[in-house]
């Protein structure tokens, strides 16, 4: 019977013969980065370089630093960035987790900056949640000589979230221009996709698909698991996902850019000449209509293109332009979904503009029809009856 001394021992005697565990290398090692000073202290930092005519997929980045900034104002209710579009920061963070609030850190920021004739990528990481002073020191710099960010959904998650970290450690959070093109993306591509994720526009939009990528969703388990062993494991993976989020964020900026200033220059889906329509509308209507003219002009069909004339005759009826309305309202009413709407404009046209009484009847009637059988008709037909009523105490009032 062995005592606890031969134990003892025998596990010295098989720590000694078992060969000695390399070093486990720096994570800055790993992903091609290096230690940054700052004033509190050094900071893993990764830098990357591209031409600025690089390509990422199908779409080169030139076209985000060549635009006028009245361009970049189309995609934002903030207008036009008031510096140069060369000084815009793209912005992406990962994080310790989705919820936001006081207990969520952001370890990895990446940035990406025109400099000279390069474009830049700087990532900074965080080997630990005590370096997040460093981590802010880092960035405070490039944000002071940036007149603008470009995120993907940072309105609601990126910029709230390092606005309080900022806070937190008592730095002031610079005001800047933010362009977060989610809202963009989902006006011109909200009815082409099924979703409007920064994965689906690159492989939809941008031609370019992802190989060996890791899921955002689990991004904060792998740096926690980082944060316990001490090896970096999956972390590289986590870098390159940043970095190609960054370099997305740029890509997709170029093409609405490009897309906005010179449409017939570029092969649009229908659904994104309607889609470009409705980011002009709202600030420029006569840039807006062509574009919608030129979607249902390529074959736009469905809900969206009844959507469309809608707008269109709109538009048209502003104007004054009554028989353009007529005849988009014509055309909307043959939708396969009931649409009250251009029934009622119809009706309207007939009897205030024509004073056709017996037209706008034969209209109304022909509404209550297709009304009959479907949800939106019943909430409609309490307000034809009505109108019905009138044109009938109209009609007879004139015989």
């Amino acid at each position: 019977m062995h005592t606890l001394d031969d134990l003892r021992r025998i596990v010295r005697r098989i720590d000694q013969s078992r060969p000695a565990r390399p070093a486990a290398e720096p994570i800055e090692t790993l992903v091609g980065g290096a230690l940054e000073d700052t004033e509190h202290g050094p900071i893993v930092s990764v830098r990357r370089e591209y031409a600025l005519d690089h390509r990422h997929g199908a779409t080169a980045f030139d076209s985000a630093f060549s635009a006028a900034p009245s361009l970049l104002g189309v995609l934002t209710r903030q207008g036009a960035p008031a510096g140069s579009v060369r000084r815009l920061l793209f912005l992406d963070t990962e994080t310790t987790g989705l919820a936001g609030g006081t207990g969520t850190y952001a370890f990895l920021v990446g940035i990406g900056f025109a400099e000279g004739d390069r474009f830049v990528v700087q990532q900074f990481f965080m080997r630990d949640l005590d370096e997040e002073p460093a981590l802010l020191a880092a960035l405070a710099p490039r944000f002071a000589h940036a007149d603008g960010l470009v995120t993907y959904n940072g309105s609601g998650f990126d910029v709230p979230l390092l606005e309080t970290r900022f806070i937190l450690a008592r730095r002031r959070w610079p005001d800047l221009w933010h362009l977060d093109l989610l809202a963009p993306a989902r006006r011109v591509w909200g009815v082409r996709f099924t979703d409007c994720r920064l994965t689906t526009l690159e492989h939809g939009v941008l031609g370019l698909s992802r190989d060996d990528d890791v899921p955002g969703a689990m991004i904060p388990a792998l740096y926690f698991d980082y944060l316990r062993r001490r090896h970096a494991g999956a972390l590289p993976r986590v870098f390159s996902h940043n970095r190609l989020d960054v370099l997305s964020l740029v890509a997709l900026t170029s093409w609405l850019a490009r897309a906005l200033g010179s449409p017939e220059e570029c092969a649009l889906a229908p659904e994104e000449y309607a889609g470009l329509g409705r980011l002009w509308e709202r600030v420029d209507p006569e840039r807006g209509l062509p574009c919608y003219r030129r979607a249902l002009a390529c074959g736009l069909s469905g809900a969206e293109a009844d959507r469309v004339r809608l707008r269109l005759a709109w538009w048209e009826k502003r104007r004054a332009r009554w028989d353009a309305a007529r005849q988009l309202w014509e055309v909307a009413t043959g939708a396969e979904t009931f649409d009250p709407r251009p029934w009622e404009e119809l009706a309207k046209f007939y009897e205030h503009k024509r004073r056709d009484f017996a037209a706008a009847r034969r209209v109304v009637l022909r509404a209550v029809e297709r009304a009959r059988h479907t949800v939106a008709g019943a909430r409609a037909r309490q307000d034809l009856d009505r109108r019905l009523a009138r044109l009938e105490r109209r009609l007879a009032a004139s015989r």
